[in-house]
């Protein structure tokens, strides 16, 4: 086969995240390409056998270049009928479904809003069915070791996985290696978990109910040469900021307050005290901003994470980093909103939040990586704004990015930008008198940065706060032209701020141009990929820079008689451009939770391609 999409679906507690996540390292290992879609319920612990606590976890692995986890999926693996229910309509007609039978009982049917078994109504006849006594077979697999029968039930989804893992030919080392390393203080359960890993193994050379194996040879043609590693949006997102901190010769402080999805980043950096980086969980949001600015105010690389919710509680701290313009990096990891909302699902709401949502003309750069390797490069994009222009930046992913995995290639050290700043060390500005002092709001002409002064500095002691300052002196003012002065000033810093030009990939001379931000890339282009092969022409350009816009954006807009923006808002992107460029720009929307499909917005496309 040239690629698949599996989905593990089970209860939130039968290891479906840890499943999808060992079957994903053996694949990258093996050198598909790959992308994943992990999907779990809010809950701590949802209650088990209903549909509410279903966990999944989507994967599309392939032997050529692919961009998005899949829309239809070719096998599921279901391990109670809840999970079967509520991922049922996303198995394609003739699809692989295995389902762990032991679990279809009066009691688990009836929760999960089935009349009948579905194993044996005959509902299940458009596809490949496979009733596996799952729980059972583990069980007796485990007998050895003499656990309960619950301690040994709990790794049917290890069984499941080396069942996967047969059919698919991923290697098994890396796992063994792996349960050794996470039950180290446990071998007693490491034992057990191989054992049932290697039972599911067996079970699949040995049944005459899988005849068949499937093989996805290496995407040897589709990838640079160079060292790889599978990696989350998260995880390169932090490494991305580890390695800004390098390059710019500073320590790292990251203020922090858990909130899903972008906890991880606060997990991944407490691991490295090794590299200068220092993390902080504050009490609440509000405290981890201040905590981050304080910061930047004392010379650190600054960074603040948080998701949709806490972005409105931090506003007037970030506000206040406006004005006293000093680098910091925002990272907002977007959520399903309003307030708390869908915490684990994905969306695009917050763009007009973090490009208006402060008191006052407070502008904020804004960058938006596109896929979860692209997280690392658009980590250094954030910082290299924001300390060339003394400014916070916001870094606007979300949660299909931060979860998600790809292949990502590790950088060679050459190839990584040199952000190493100067700080102020002496008087910048002379009085009529003669007199040397320091003023903290005298700029750099090219990029209107203020000098950044180390607190201690002899010589460089300066007012700070947040009430507007005097151009130039940084002292208290309240003169009407001097804040109309002030306000356009800051504006100009960051309508000023260099950012690449967009590229607009158009082989074949287009009417319709259709524009993306942020995580929409893959699907963007996997629809535009289908609609190319079947013979239509259609343009396709991509935003990283949502704030400033590229410079030469009004222009590439100005080529096409119908652009069209698929956003998971309302049409936020939409709405900024037309106010901008006054164009006539046609918005495509989900607010669903979930990415798009590639399917779906190809045949969007299609019909506003023979609209124009």
């Amino acid at each position: 086969m040239s690629r698949v999409v599996i989905r593990f679906a089970g209860d939130s507690g039968d290891g479906m995240q840890l499943t999808g996540d060992r079957f994903t390292s053996e694949t990258a290992s093996f050198g598909n390409d790959l992308s994943t879609l992990p999907n779990f319920p809010a809950e701590i612990r949802a209650p088990a056998g209903t549909l509410g606590g279903v966990s999944s976890f989507q994967l599309h692995f392939a032997d050529h270049d692919i961009l998005t986890p899949g829309d239809a999926v070719d096998v599921l693996v279901a391990m109670n009928p809840a999970a079967l229910k509520a991922n049922l309509a996303d198995l394609r007609p003739g699809g692989e479904l295995l389902v762990n039978s032991d679990e279809f009982d009066s009691r688990a049917l009836t929760k999960a809003g089935y009349d009948a078994s579905p194993l044996e109504d005959d509902s299940l006849r458009g596809y490949r069915l496979h009733p596996v006594p799952l729980t059972s077979l583990t069980v007796e697999a485990l007998k050895e070791f003499g656990l309960s029968r619950k301690e040994a039930q709990r790794a049917k989804n290890m069984f499941a996985l080396g069942l996967l893992s047969w059919m698919y030919h991923r290697p098994t080392e890396g796992t063994e290696k792996f349960l050794k390393s996470k039950f180290a203080k446990k071998p007693e359960i490491a034992a057990a978990n191989i054992a049932a890993f290697k039972a599911g193994w067996n079970f699949g050379e040995t049944t005459e109910d899988f005849a068949v194996s499937y093989e996805i040879a290496p995407a040897a043609d589709t990838f640079p040469s160079g060292t790889y590693r599978n990696i989350s949006g998260n995880l390169a997102l932090s490494y991305g900021l580890l390695t800004a901190a390098r390059q710019a010769d500073l320590p790292l402080f990251l203020g922090s307050y858990p909130i899903t999805p972008a906890s991880d980043i606060l997990h991944e950096l407490s691991k490295h005290k090794n590299f200068g980086v220092r993390t902080f969980q504050a009490e609440d949001e509000i405290a981890a901003a201040g905590a981050a600015l304080g910061a930047a105010f004392g010379g650190s690389l600054a960074v603040t994470s948080n998701s949709g919710p806490g972005m409105a509680l931090k506003s007037e701290t970030i506000g206040l980093a406006v004005a006293l313009e000093l680098p910091m990096v925002i990272v907002d990891i977007q959520r399903g909103g309003p307030s708390t909302g869908l915490p684990t699902k994905t969306e695009q709401a917050d763009l007009l939040q973090t490009m208006y949502g402060r008191n006052g003309e407070a502008p904020v750069p804004i960058v938006a990586p596109r896929t979860p390797a692209d997280c690392f490069d658009a980590a250094l994009e954030a910082v290299r704004i924001a300390l060339t222009y003394r400014t916070p930046v916001y870094l606007l992913s979300d949660g299909y990015l931060a979860n998600g995995t790809e292949p990502w290639r590790i950088p060679e050290l050459h190839e990584l930008p040199d952000l190493r700043v100067n700080f102020a060390d002496g008087p910048n500005h002379t009085l009529d008198d003669g007199t040397e002092v320091f003023w903290p709001y005298k700029r750099d002409p090219l990029t209107l940065a203020r000098p950044w002064a180390i607190p201690g500095t002899p010589g460089l002691e300066h007012r700070i706060g947040g009430i507007e300052k005097q151009d130039g002196s940084g002292s208290i003012s309240y003169d009407p032209a001097n804040h109309d002065f002030m306000v356009r000033t800051r504006q100009a810093k960051v309508d000023g701020v260099w950012v690449p030009d967009v590229e607009v990939d158009d082989p074949h001379g287009a009417n319709t141009l259709v524009l993306g931000w942020g995580s929409t890339y893959g699907p963007v282009t996997a629809a535009v990929r289908r609609l190319r092969r079947a013979g239509e022409r259609i343009a396709q350009a991509h935003l990283r820079h949502v704030s400033p816009f590229p410079r030469n954006l009004g222009e590439v807009l100005g080529r096409y008689e119908r652009v069209v923006v698929p956003e998971m808002n309302l049409g936020q992107l939409a709405t900024l451009l037309r106010a901008r460029y006054l164009v006539d720009v046609h918005s495509h929307t989900q607010v669903s939770g979930m990415p798009f499909k590639a399917e779906q917005l190809a045949a969007v496309l299609k019909e506003e391609i023979h609209a124009a």
